[in-house]
């Protein structure tokens, strides 16, 4: 009889007990809607086997992730090319998580899944805002005929919670109209300072992992030139940690676009960081 003992496919610092945690890490492989480089499907799973390379102590925090008490659920199974029931799974998945009282730490996919997390996330809490780090507008009313896409995925999340609640860091892509769009309900923000208006709602945070330099994080769909670093990105982070923050998903990590993996590795520390805020 094999003895082990053996590597868990589990995030580092995971709970093993789903009652007693108080975050589940939800895996939403979809990327059908990738307009550049597919992917993302497989970055929630290259995240978990990269984990046991990284140190489950934030120096950020000052906290071990072990210490937040999170249970990796595995990744949701999806239909391929079938957006509106991928995002009905995920969608009632969600809902069980915080109808057990739990908060959402979801990893991507493409950003399109984001949608139904905050759908779900509505269910459960009223006066919400979201906070998109990103280098995409993703305001767009639809791609290529298509009105559910990842291009679009901000779009549809304005018609639900409202421009004025939305706040978007790291924007250098997108059409002219998706700019004016921006400006025009002033969801651009340059200085952190610029959040506090968001101090009393609940909040959604989404990190589409491009919003990072592409030196930095090449495994990305649609890498683009003019991002954060990870000191600058983790000083946004640590200014959002006496907020209300109650759910976040990480996005668009494209695991075999960069064979260095540095990508995914960095892409892990964001992971811990990130359950230091809920």
């Amino acid at each position: 009889m094999l003895k082990g003992p053996f590597l868990s496919k589990d995030f580092i610092g995971a709970n093993p007990n789903y009652e007693t945690s108080k975050i589940v890490l939800l895996g939403e492989p979809y990327d059908c809607t990738c307009s550049n480089r597919a992917g993302t499907r497989f970055g929630p799973q290259a995240m978990r086997l990269e984990s046991v390379g990284i140190e489950v102590y934030s120096k950020y925090f000052d906290k071990n992730m072990d210490e937040t008490m999170f249970f990796d659920a595995g990744d949701l199974e999806y239909p391929f090319g079938n957006a509106q029931k991928m995002l009905d799974i995920t969608e009632s998945n969600v809902d069980c998580i915080y109808n057990d009282g739990k908060k959402l730490l979801a990893l991507g996919g493409e950003h399109l899944v984001t949608l139904a997390n905050v759908k779900s996330v509505l269910k459960k809490y009223d006066n919400l805002a979201l906070i998109q780090f990103d280098a995409h507008c993703d305001l767009r009313k639809q791609y290529l005929g298509e009105t559910l896409t990842h291009s679009g995925v901000m779009y549809r999340i304005a018609q639900l919670i409202g421009y004025q609640n939305i706040a978007q860091i790291g924007l250098r892509s997108g059409e002219k109209e998706e700019f004016e769009t921006a400006k025009k309900y002033n969801t651009l923000v340059k200085e952190k300072q610029q959040l506090d208006r968001f101090k009393d709602k609940n909040i959604f945070l989404t990190i589409d992992l491009d919003v990072l330099d592409p030196s930095l994080m090449s495994g990305v769909g649609t890498p683009e030139a003019g991002g954060l670093n990870y000191l600058e990105f983790m000083e946004w982070l640590k200014y959002l940690k006496d907020f209300n923050i109650v759910g976040i998903d990480i996005m668009e990590l494209a695991p075999d676009i960069d064979i260095t993996k540095t990508s995914t590795a960095t892409a892990c520390k964001i992971v811990r960081e990130a359950l230091m805020l809920l």
